[in-house]
Parts: C-alpha cells; sequence; structure tokens
C-alpha cells in the first residue's frame, strides 16, 4: 500500500488535490446558488434522488435492510454516486436515513418496508429519555469514511449532508411510527410542554452533532429535513418547535456551510422556519415560489419546487410546469430547482435526467 492509499486501495487526496477540489467546489453553481450569488445555470438536485427510481440502486440494494445499507462505506458511496452520474445533477445527497443516529446510539428501531421507522420503546414519559445519549463521531465511523470516499471521488460536484429535525425525529419516538394524527406526540407537546422542550433539546443536540460529522468529513453544504413539521399550527410551531431547530442551526454556524431547510405541507409556516437560522429555504409545491419569497422575506435564496407526480406526465407537460416554476423564481436572489418532495420510487429515471438538462438549457447564463 503506497502512503497515498487508503485501506481500501482508494487514493489519499493530497493537500494540493483538497485544495483544488475545494476550490472547485466552492464555485460551484449549487453553492453559488445557496449563497445568492450569479450562476452559470440554476443547478438541480432532487430530494431522494439516489433511491428506488433507479433500477442501479435496486440492483445494488437487494437482500440488504435499509439500516445495514446505511452502515457500509463502499454501498452508500455507490448509491450516492449513482444519480450524479445517470442525471447530471449540481449535487450529490449523501445516501442515508434521518433515523440513522437515533439507531446508532442505541435506540431499538427498524425501517420495516412498506412501514417506515418503527420504534420498539416508544418514548412517552421521562424515565423513558434515557434512551437518547449523545452521539459522538465513535458511532457512526462508517459516516465519515463514506464521505472521505465520497469527496474523492465527487470532485467539484459538491456533496450535501442531512439530518432529521428535532420534530419530525420526536414524532416518530412518541409514536412509536409513522403517524397521520401525532396524537401522542401532540398530547405531550401541549400537556407536558416541560418534557416535550427536553425531548427535543436532546434530539437537538443529537441532530447536530451528526451534522458536525458528516461536516468536519467533507460534506459541503446540509439541509435539515423537518419532514412532518406541517402537522403544526404556526403558534404552536414557534413556541414548541422552532427553539429546537435554531439549536441545530447554531450550532453549525460557524462552519460556513450552507444551512438549508425543510418541510412538507409547511406553506404556513415558511416564515417562522426561516427564522430558524437557514441560508436555504426549501419550498414544497403548493406554494408559487414568488408567493414564498414574499413570506420568507430578503436574504435567503430558495429551494424548489416541481411537483413530483408532473413527472409521470408527458415530456410536453412536465417542460410547461417547470417552466412554470422557473418563471416563478427569476425574480428571487438565489434559486436551486428541485422536487417539492422526493423523488417517488416509480418516477421513470429518463423524466429526471430529461428534467436536469431542460432546466440547465432554459437558464444558461
Amino acid at each position: 500500500m503506497s502512503a497515498n492509499q487508503g485501506p481500501a486501495g482508494h487514493q489519499q487526496p493530497t493537500a494540493t488535490s483538497t485544495a483544488v477540489r475545494n476550490d472547485a467546489v466552492r464555485e460551484s453553481a449549487f453553492l453559488k446558488a445557496c449563497r445568492r450569488e450569479p450562476v452559470p445555470h440554476t443547478p438541480v438536485w432532487f430530494m431522494r434522488q439516489a433511491g428506488r427510481s433507479l433500477p442501479e440502486y435496486r440492483k445494488v440494494r437487494e437482500g440488504i435492510p435499509m439500516l445495514e445499507s446505511c452502515t457500509r462505506p463502499e454501498l452508500v458511496t455507490e448509491i450516492t454516486l449513482q444519480p450524479v452520474r445517470r442525471h447530471n445533477v449540481d449535487a450529490a445527497i449523501y445516501f442515508s436515513d434521518i433515523v440513522v443516529p437515533l439507531k446508532a446510539i442505541g435506540v431499538d428501531l427498524d425501517i420495516k418496508p412498506g412501514v417506515g421507522p418503527v420504534v420498539e420503546k416508544p418514548i412517552r414519559t421521562r424515565a423513558d429519555l434515557a434512551q437518547l445519549r449523545d452521539l459522538t463521531p465513535e458511532d457512526v465511523p462508517y459516516v465519515t469514511e463514506a464521505i472521505g470516499l465520497l469527496t474523492r471521488e465527487l470532485g467539484a460536484t459538491p456533496l450535501i449532508g442531512f439530518a432529521g429535525a428535532p420534530f419530525t425525529l420526536a414524532s416518530y419516538l412518541v409514536e412509536g411510527g409513522p403517524s397521520r394524527t401525532y396524537e401522542n406526540a401532540k398530547a405531550i407537546m401541549y400537556g407536558d410542554p416541560q418534557l416535550w422542550a427536553d425531548l427535543l433539546d436532546r434530539l437537538a443536540e443529537i441532530t447536530a452533532a451528526f451534522l458536525k460529522v458528516q461536516i468536519e468529513a467533507g460534506a459541503s453544504a446540509v439541509q435539515l429535513f423537518d419532514s412532518w413539521a406541517g402537522a403544526l399550527a404556526p403558534a404552536d410551531y414557534r413556541r414548541s418547535v422552532l427553539p429546537a431547530s435554531q439549536k441545530v442551526f447554531k450550532a453549525v454556524e460557524g462552519y460556513g456551510v450552507p444551512r438549508i431547510h425543510f418541510g412538507v405541507g409547511t406553506g404556513e409556516l415558511l416564515a417562522p422556519m426561516s427564522e430558524a437560522g437557514v441560508d436555504v429555504m426549501g419550498v414544497d409545491w403548493r406554494v408559487p415560489l414568488d408567493e414564498a419569497a414574499r413570506r420568507v422575506g430578503p436574504g435567503k435564496a430558495l429551494q424548489g419546487n416541481l411537483d413530483p407526480t408532473v413527472l409521470f406526465a408527458s415530456t410536453e407537460a412536465v417542460e410547461a410546469k417547470t417552466r412554470e416554476v422557473l418563471d416563478s423564481a427569476k425574480g428571487l436572489e438565489g434559486h436551486v430547482f428541485n422536487l417539492g418532495h422526493g423523488v417517488m420510487p416509480n418516477t421513470p429515471p429518463d423524466a429526471l435526467t430529461r428534467l436536469v438538462e431542460y432546466v440547465h438549457t432554459n437558464t444558461a447564463r
């Protein structure tokens, strides 16, 4: 093994090669858009771009449980790279799952196919908080290794790290799995606000630690997914959720990487969510981007927001709806094109490839 090779025979980066990559990544269209600087074209990436819509993904994941796949650095690297190769997207997003840090600290949970995360012992009392110890880099060595492999493969393409926001993680932990009503979580939020605050504060610390591991390993930006925040009224969000999300973003502020926030059904929450300490606010498909910009206010880029189901329509229909999104984004300080939620499993992969090309071609400066 040469001095510049790692344990798997991968070429180790020199100081010069790392500096060159960092400069190229910094000047990428994606990071420029996040910083609200002029771009050569509107950058594109897709939430869940590395996933079930790709046949190559299904092939390499065959027979491997989801959470196990997240702990195999070589597999994570391959899956993360697949949509970059196929679609020519402007950023990769690290392949993982929002419950990975919870599993890493010993929470008894699994991802059930067709169901989602299922927690063996839901958190309902103060004593149950004992399940949530601090997360350290030693709990997730596979993350550091995988991101090291990825940054050597991606060249000038940025890598986005991510985590689940405290409210969404709390929802899974309290409900014991996915929920439509969040009745147990809201019962604690309304009935025992101190327990709720302590739960979210502990999750904020775990989440911040998980994001720090990713950034220190080489992630160029991070996104916080508050997938279920749309279940909350604005006043409840501000009082019972915003402080924890602010704590997460504040913890990683000093790294200087763009911080992206996203939730589903959060049109009424765009203003308070954007106050969490974000550089880029993700918008789902329900609110036009020009209206979203009015709600969010100046000083932030926006990300979004084509309805994912549009991709099942004809190419002409996809282009027409994409044009609407691009037209709505014309006055924005910065725009990262994305879907208004994740890529759906049955999405035709070629539709995504054509969409990237269409956006790049029609926004070339």
